[in-house]
């Protein structure tokens, strides 16, 4: 019985990895350890925590953002600044890659949906890149790991959850993560260019008519392309850092302010407002299940006594509270080869985010980097979803090795930035410091 806790851990992973569906199953191993731990009167436990997050304000955030980033993949400004970006940089080497990378920051600023905005890109921007005589694994790296920028960048759907499951300001999360984000395209881009001049057949800058434009109607373009996705930025995340509105308040200016794009754009019917809404629902209920779930399976696990199991484990970790930093970091960046960042951040975070916090560690920036981990779940495989996301829009002569081949080096890219957030806590912490004052 004293490791129950463990028991229970187990078996959650085994069924996990055997293929079992992750809310019925974290829910399912809840009940039946909560059953042998505790008896019958756990279930007079289990629906106070259930009406705890059905009552959350906080996390109606949730479907507004999700709704915000399904609208404005509607609207076809994707399409537009893709464009806009392609003629600003393609005639220099490497330079189509580089407008993938800040078109895909761009979309993770407005958007928040990397699944949207890897489909968007993969499919406006491979074949061109293909076409141009690209290297199919920097092709394929880069608008994949771009379009996870939406996991780091605010407003993030992640942040939001890891907010709620910290117990720390979302508002102060999203401030905090704007520097470790922009750390990233910088590094995404260095690496293009670098590459580019390292095998100048990887990247080669485009010589022919089709971006030929004049001065004066390329920076009406340019200026039509990137007013909307900035005028939503500054509406969401302005109103957050100028304290005005909460994080669930602006959500909702960014659904309107999506809405709004849309029909200016002349793409709003009710067939998209349908289908926009539909996809909402199932991506909530999706979250919400898991997040009930995940409760469960927390308070079992902690009544069971798993915490007092962990922290006896980690106290034998050397190098102090830097060897669990690291030992935490690794476990997080393992489990992203089998889970989804979702997944991940319901089960492994209310476990492992107390340790952190009774380590002393700034609960600020060890939740920056909690997300910074989280993203390279997107890239790694063999359950990557930016992998499937992206072949499943690719060319046919675009190989799913190639593909895997081309993320190895963002994701080493990643894991520079999260040890550059490691070494430099400022990153994640002045500016929601400078807010504050």
């Amino acid at each position: 019985m004293d490791y129950l806790a463990a028991w229970m851990f187990l078996t959650l992973t085994i069924l996990l990895l055997a293929g079992f569906p992750v809310a019925f199953t974290l829910l399912g191993t809840a009940m039946a350890f909560g059953l042998v731990g505790f008896g019958w009167d756990f279930f007079n436990l289990l629906p106070m925590r259930i009406w705890g997050i059905i009552t959350n304000f906080t996390l109606v955030a949730v479907p507004l953002f999700i709704f915000m980033g399904v609208m404005l993949e509607r609207s076809g400004i994707a399409g537009d600044l893709l464009k806009a970006m392609g003629m600003a940089f393609g005639r220099i080497r490497g330079g189509l890659a580089v407008s993938v990378v800040v078109v895909g920051a761009l979309l993770g600023a407005s958007t928040g949906i990397v699944g949207a905005t890897v489909v968007t890109m993969g499919l406006l921007a491979l074949p061109t890149m293909i076409e141009y005589g690209y290297s199919k694994e920097l092709a394929t790296g880069t608008i994949a790991s771009s379009g996870t920028l939406g996991q780091i960048i605010p407003p993030s759907i992640v942040l939001v959850l890891l907010g709620d499951i910290i117990g720390v300001s979302v508002g102060d999360l999203f401030i905090g993560a704007v520097i470790p984000g922009l750390i990233l395209v910088v590094l995404y881009t260095i690496y293009i260019l670098v590459i580019s001049r390292i095998h100048p057949e990887w990247a080669p800058p485009v010589r022919d008519d089709s971006l030929r434009h004049d001065g004066k109607s390329f920076a009406v373009y340019l200026l039509k392309s990137l007013v909307p996705p900035l005028s939503l930025m500054i509406a969401v995340l302005g109103s957050i850092f100028a304290g005005i509105a909460s994080p669930t308040e602006a959500a909702g200016v960014g659904a309107t302010g999506a809405t709004v794009l849309c029909v200016l754009n002349g793409r709003f019917d009710l067939k998209v407002l349908r289908t926009v809404m539909e996809t909402t629902v199932q991506l909530t209920s999706m979250v919400f299940i898991i997040l009930v779930g995940a409760t469960a399976f927390g308070l079992v696990f902690r009544g069971l006594g798993g915490d007092i199991v962990i922290r006896q484990f980690v106290t034998h970790i050397p190098f102090g509270k830097w060897g669990v930093l690291a030992t935490v970091m690794a476990v997080i960046f393992i489990a992203g080869f089998f889970l989804d960042f979702i997944e991940i951040t319901f089960i492994h975070i209310p476990v492992l985010a107390p340790l952190m916090k009774a380590m002393g560690f700034d609960p600020v920036w060890f939740a920056i980097l909690f997300a910074v981990n989280l993203q390279t779940s997107f890239l790694t495989p063999p359950f990557g979803f930016s992998l499937f996301y992206l072949k499943g829009v690719a060319p046919p002569e675009v190989s799913t090795v190639q593909i895997y081949k081309g993320i190895i080096p963002f994701v080493a890219i990643q894991l520079v930035g999260l040890l550059f957030v490691v070494l430099f806590p400022e990153t994640a912490t002045w500016l929601p410091g400078l807010m504050n004052k």
